[in-house]
């Protein structure tokens, strides 16, 4: 009886579901960038399998590592606009040359955690501002949830019902329920195709770095702008956006630290999470956000699986139908949706800059490389900085006199 307590401790179901999803997202939108950069690098089948070994290896550690360590679900994920940078810059780019690249970003990374400067940066973004960019990122996942309805209604509106139930009956199992039901929907609508994954194990190839100053400026810098504007900045505003207020510059110290040392075997990015890791810092994770760190441990454990198991993923990816992600992705965020647009809203003053914020975010605009994110933050900012021109200061109230002490008293 002792026994099962603790495992239900170690391993409540809401967090594990809650782990299973995030990986479930994180490798289904991305990992076939992750083929294509390989690819163009030159990379073979084995190198391939080795980039996912090294990935997941480097998620497993941070995950759970960081979680365990801050009790806090620091979820990170591979740098997902980093891949798609990779697959059109290393055209022409020898493979040593690549990992050269790789450590040189990492390193970057390191040096801003262990200066401190990326941590004095996030500590000046209002609470406002950090709540309306998660939302705006999220944004697109909480409509796809009705948009995948148009095409698949026989798998979406199932997984919609079960989960408005769910918060009825059984609200700590009601993401678990509505992706059972989502699975069986496609098992009987024909979408779900298991008898094309194949298990194969993968092996690490070890490259040796090669510094080329031509690289290392043209793929390695624009490789460390993505992932700290596109990735870190709203991977902290995910975190501090649900209360949890972890020190920054660890987080970067480890992550780079991680990234360089896996470079070599394929590991381009390693960061924290944004999407993936609110699937985890929301009350559907576990009811009390003391524990819901262990959903980032699962989600460790999971990414850990994905790695060793990295030849496997691309067939996992054509068997498993996108609507089915699309639309678990969506109600696993729809609570974190909701807390993250009442926070950005809450303060009157604050509002109209939150606004811009949550609407350029949301718009999807990159230019020079850089993803929404940053310019939908760097927009609200600008917006605040002008609306309070014209404000007048706030001043603190007078202190009331205080009444003169008699002698002896």
């Amino acid at each position: 009886m002792l026994a099962i307590t603790r495992i239900r401790s170690a391993a409540p179901p809401s967090a594990v579901a809650a782990g299973l999803i995030a990986v479930m997202v994180g490798v289904t939108s991305s990992a076939a960038l992750v083929f294509t950069a390989a690819k163009a690098a030159g990379a073979d089948a084995r190198e391939i399998s080795s980039w996912m070994l090294a990935l997941g290896i480097g998620l497993a550690c941070t995950c759970a590592g960081l979680s365990l360590r801050y009790r806090a679900p620091v979820v990170t994920a591979w740098s997902t606009p980093g891949a798609a940078l990779l697959a059109t810059s290393l055209s022409g780019v020898s493979m040593p040359q690549a990992v050269g690249a790789f450590i040189f970003s990492g390193l970057l990374i390191l040096v801003s955690g262990v200066t401190g400067w990326f941590a004095r940066v996030m500590n000046r973004i209002p609470v406002p501002l950090a709540s309306a960019l998660l939302a705006g990122v999220l944004l697109r996942f909480g409509t796809g949830l009705f948009s995948t309805m148009h095409h698949s209604f026989a798998v979406a509106f199932p997984m919609f019902v079960v989960y408005l139930l769910g918060r009825r009956l059984m609200p700590r199992y009601a993401v678990l329920l509505a992706l059972a039901a989502g699975v069986v929907a496609t098992v009987f609508t024909g979408g779900w195709q298991p008898g094309q994954v194949r298990l194969s194990p993968a092996v690490p190839v070890f490259t040796a770095p090669e510094f080329d100053w031509k690289v290392l400026v043209s793929v390695g810098a624009p490789l460390f702008v993505v992932t700290m504007a596109s990735q870190n900045l709203p991977g902290v505003a995910v975190l501090r956006g649900s209360g949890y207020d972890v020190p920054v510059s660890p987080l970067m110290t480890w992550t780079g630290a991680a990234n360089a040392v896996l470079a070599p075997f394929g590991a381009f990015g390693l960061n924290l999470a944004a999407i993936t890791a609110a699937i985890c810092t929301g009350e559907e994770a576990h009811p009390d956000r003391d524990k819901r760190y262990l959903a980032a441990v699962w989600a460790g454990v999971f990414y850990l699986c994905v790695g060793l198991l990295g030849a496997t993923v691309a067939s996992l990816l054509t068997a498993m139908p996108q609507e089915l992600v699309l639309a678990i992705a969506g109600i696993g965020l729809l609570a974190t949706i909701e807390s993250s647009l009442a926070s950005a809203l809450a303060d009157k003053a604050s509002r109209e800059a939150a606004v811009v914020t949550f609407l350029a975010t949301a718009s999807g605009v990159s230019l020079l490389g850089i993803g929404s994110a940053f310019w939908g933050l760097l927009a609200g900012l600008v917006t605040s900085a002008v609306a309070s021109l014209g404000r007048p200061a706030r001043r603190e109230p007078a202190p009331e006199p205080r009444p003169r002490e008699l002698p002896g008293r």
